[in-house]
Parts: structure tokens; sequence; C-alpha cells
């Protein structure tokens, strides 16, 4: 297990492989006398082939259960999801799939063969904020991401925060016994937009899709980064 805080407003890649790239944006704040951001992912943005999806929460000043928090796009365009549990939308020419697992907030997404994510949009909770200490204003409940990952198909080249875990020779660089192992490296994971593929190592490449999915690494590998995620360090993953 590892913590990444990433930094406020800013976005970094989870998951770079030839034919896949999953970049997240953090939202968060930093109090005063603080040397890290509070941070949580607010979306998603993943690139296959020449396609994109997004999938973000939505800002709410207070928390209604019962209102949708969620907002879709795919190629750019926004994507109209009925509320709803088991209400769906595909692209007939992907076959990328989207549902609902609740009426409101909570979708998996899935690209047969490739990956399967669930996520749930959750607030900061007032109880969270009294326990931390996070100093959120009282116009926003930080609406964010709680996800589940599971990939089917990566390289061995596969990179960044989450993909580089996955690779046969991965040695975690983060420190062990200590109650917060933090994986350092921003700059490196950094990107310049939710679905851009400029940082520093990421290996996207769609023109090597079909050869990519012929090198199969890893079969229904799942990343749980659910556990833990109202405590403001960013990403929290366990496999």
């Amino acid at each position: 297990m590892f913590y990444f805080h990433g930094k406020t407003n800013e976005h970094f890649t989870l998951v770079s492989d030839p034919n896949l790239q999953i970049n997240a944006r953090f939202i968060g704040l930093r109090p005063a006398r603080r040397t890290r951001d509070f941070t949580w992912i607010q979306a998603l943005g993943i690139r296959f082939g020449p396609h994109s999806f997004t999938l973000a929460a939505t800002r709410a000043s207070s928390w209604d259960p019962r209102a949708d928090h969620l907002f879709f796009s795919f190629n750019g365009k926004p994507i109209d999801l009925d509320v709803g549990h088991l209400s769906s939308w595909s692209s007939p020419s992907t076959n990328l799939h989207v549902e609902r697992t609740a009426t409101v907030n909570s979708v998996t997404v899935t690209l047969p063969r490739v990956f399967e994510i669930m996520t749930t949009v959750v607030p900061v909770t007032q109880e969270d904020r009294k326990i931390h200490k996070y100093g959120i204003p009282d116009d926003d409940c930080f609406a964010h991401l709680e996800v589940q990952f599971r990939f089917f198909r990566l390289s061995e080249k596969v990179e960044e925060v989450l993909g580089q875990t996955y690779r046969p020779d991965f040695q975690n660089p983060v420190k062990r016994g200590v109650l917060m192992p933090i994986m350092g490296g921003e700059d490196r994971y950094f990107t310049s937009s939710l679905l851009s593929a400029n940082c520093k190592s990421c290996i996207f490449s769609p023109e090597e899709n079909v050869a990519a999915l012929e090198d199969v690494v890893i079969a229904a590998a799942a990343l749980d980064c659910t556990r833990k995620m109202t405590s403001g360090h960013g990403v929290v993953c366990r496999r």
C-alpha cells in the first residue's frame, strides 16, 4: 500500500501503456502550517486508441444524496445518462459501456478485454472535517471519486503512479514499515491536462494499440482505491 498526494488543481497520470492512458485531476487545499496539500481525485480522463472518455464529480456546495453528481463525456462530447439503477450508455464503435450501479452517483465503466472501472462520488463528511481539521470552506463539500480499477491487458512496459506496480520488474520505492508510505515523484507523473499524455514517463501511443493488445502480462488484476479516500491523501490503493 502507498499514498500519492499529487497537488491541488493539477493533473497526474495513473496508468500509461501503449494502448491506454488514465489521468486524474486532483482537488484539495493546504491549511496553514502544512507542507503538503490534502487532495482528492475529482475526475478521470481515459484515452484508448483515438478515443477519449472523461468521468468527473461535479462541484456541490452541500451534499444531497438524492442528486446526481456525475458528469461524462466521450470524444469531447457530453453524455446523457439517465438516473436510475442499471441505466446505461454504450458506444457502438468502441464497445465502451457505462452502467449505473445505484440510482445516482455510482457507475461501472467497461471496455471489454481492457479495463473495468467502478466509481462512486462521495463528499468529505462533516465528521472527517472535524477529525482531520481540513479547513474546508462551508460552501464546498469537495465531492470526489472513490475508484476501483480492474485491468485485463497491460504490457510489460506499463508506467505511472499505479501502472508501474504491474511491471514484472517493479521495485517498490516507498519506505516500508512507516505509518504512511508515500509515493513521491509528482514531477515525473505530472501531465498538462486531463487527457494529455505528455508526462515525463508516459508511453501512450495510439498507433501501437493493436500490438500492445497482443502483449498480455496480467488478467483481471484488481486495484482498490476506495479505502480511506476521504483521508485527503489523494490516491490510497491496495491490490
